[in-house]
């Protein structure tokens, strides 16, 4: 392209017409042509004062270059003027402003070249010939402009975390009153001489971070659908359950996901029987179910503790499970003080098992509300302890936002995006349109429909890239301007 606008300029200038085949000397002379124009644009003061031989003024943005003039070009005086081994443009390259459409040229003509290596690289490029003011920024302000740089390089941008739903404030309700499930695995068990899959299922209770673990045999509706009843049967039955889709596991095997995909639609026909709402979370986005992602990895660093390399039989695995859950059940919410004198801490099985937990460190209570007449009244007072300190040390640490504090503007429909699959390269990563945008309550986009080769999907917006628009025919612009 500017090949293209030197041409331009050169026929214009010489009265030829566009499509006249340029010599080796002609494009030399459209060359300087385009950069004397430049350069005429942003150092009209300074070209003055060198042509008449007089200093530049002391407020130009040239002063510690010591330019000096060669032909009608301005060049960088430097200090390097005693280095023989190298050519001429190194020593004394050719001065640029950093905003303007020439400059742009200059740099998108490297890019091109560099194949799109990298900002220094391609600001290395440009230094050996061109010394643009402020030329790293330059670099940077047009890589952010180019499809293919982003296409590349960029990283989708996180809104703001979104403030805690209802389902994470369930205050003073039953444990598992919301609740979130997911699948991981596989596990291998040995039956007799033969070594069979395993799937484990966790439910997570929002608010108070209690957990149940159960095995599944199969991924099959059925097999869901049951392990659903034993934990319903052992903790009530919650009000909502939400999941991820099946499509974002941390084991990642294909099994797991397309199995679970199909068979969550049906179990949600099911379970809506019962009365129980089921939710599902964005496809891909692992970071809405971070309160049972996180379980998981606790889960699995535990069973890769205590199994190691061996292959459990069936009553050895869902012996560990439920010790596992034992363990993370009896980890304390929030602070735990070291004073001996104050309340024990809370934990999750202080709500679900209805007294303390005999590992802890044991405070005196009053024996009146625990013995006598009121002993109908000993799981209340539990309960009654549990939420107060429940409300007033762990309930203020949700207060603070961990990460994604900034605010980010919002994706547009019509926007085209690149779409992440974590499972391809990134080269095979395909583009898109956004077709609609779900915002939350808080009007910030975090959803997104986009339209990919005649097919829509859901996303969420931390796997869209926005790809930059195609920028306005430089060229045709500058001689309009020019005249």
């Amino acid at each position: 392209m500017l090949e293209e606008l030197q041409k331009k300029m050169f026929c214009l200038k010489a009265g030829l017409p566009p499509e006249t085949t340029l010599s080796a000397e002609d494009y030399i002379a459209a060359e300087l042509l385009v950069l004397q124009s430049a350069q005429q644009d942003a150092f009209s003061r300074e070209l003055e004062c060198l042509e008449k031989g007089k200093p530049i003024p002391s407020d130009s943005r040239l002063c510690n270059l010591a330019p000096e003039l060669d032909g009608d070009l301005i060049r960088v005086g430097g200090r390097l003027r005693r280095a023989s081994d190298i050519d001429v443009d190194t020593k004394h390259p050719i001065v640029l402003p950093a905003k303007h459409r020439v400059t742009r040229l200059v740099i998108k003509h490297h890019d091109n070249k560099v194949q799109h290596a990298g900002g220094e690289r391609v600001f290395a490029e440009v230094r050996r010939r061109y010394w643009i003011l402020h030329g790293r920024e330059a670099v940077r302000r047009y890589q952010r402009s180019c499809m293919e740089c982003q296409r590349w390089r960029a990283t989708p941008p996180q809104p703001m975390m979104s403030d805690l739903p209802e389902d994470r404030l369930r205050l003073r309700q039953a444990p598992f009153h919301s609740t979130g499930v997911d699948c991981f695995g596989p596990l291998t068990v040995r039956n007799r001489r033969a070594s069979e899959k395993r799937w484990g299922i966790i439910y997570t209770c929002l608010t108070t971070r209690a957990m149940h673990l159960e095995v599944l045999h199969h991924l099959t509706t059925d097999s869901f659908l049951m392990s659903f009843k034993r934990f319903a049967s052992r903790r009530g039955t919650p009000k909502t359950l939400r999941s991820d889709r099946g499509t974002n596991f941390v084991g990642g095997e294909a099994e797991l996901r397309e199995s679970y995909a199909s068979m969550t639609e049906e179990a949600r026909d099911r379970l809506a029987e019962k009365q129980v709402k089921f939710e599902f979370n964005p496809p891909n986005a692992p970071h809405f179910g971070g309160a049972w992602e996180r379980e998981i990895r606790s889960v699995k660093n535990i069973l890769r503790t205590v199994l190691g390399q061996q292959v459990p039989t069936d009553e050895v695995l869902e012996t560990v499970l439920v010790e596992i859950e034992g363990i993370l059940n009896s980890r304390p919410l929030g602070y735990t003080s070291s004073d001996v004198a104050d309340l024990d801490p809370i934990t999750p099985s202080f709500l679900l098992m209805g007294r303390r937990d005999s590992s802890l460190p044991q405070v005196v209570y009053d024996p009146a509300e625990l013995t006598g007449r009121r002993l109908w009244r000993h799981s209340q007072v539990l309960a009654d302890q549990f939420w107060k300190q429940f409300i007033l040390h762990y309930l203020p640490t949700l207060q603070v936002r961990q990460k994604w504090t900034k605010e980010r503007d919002n994706l547009s429909e019509g926007a085209v995006v690149l779409v992440i699959d974590q499972s391809l390269p990134r080269a095979a990563w395909q583009t898109g349109r956004v077709t609609k945008v779900l915002p939350g309550r808080d009007g910030r986009v975090r959803t997104a429909i986009v339209d990919v080769a005649g097919r829509t999907y859901t996303r969420p917006v931390a796997r869209l890239i926005e790809l930059p628009r195609v920028a306005e025919d430089t060229i045709t612009s500058y001689l309009m301007l020019l005249g």
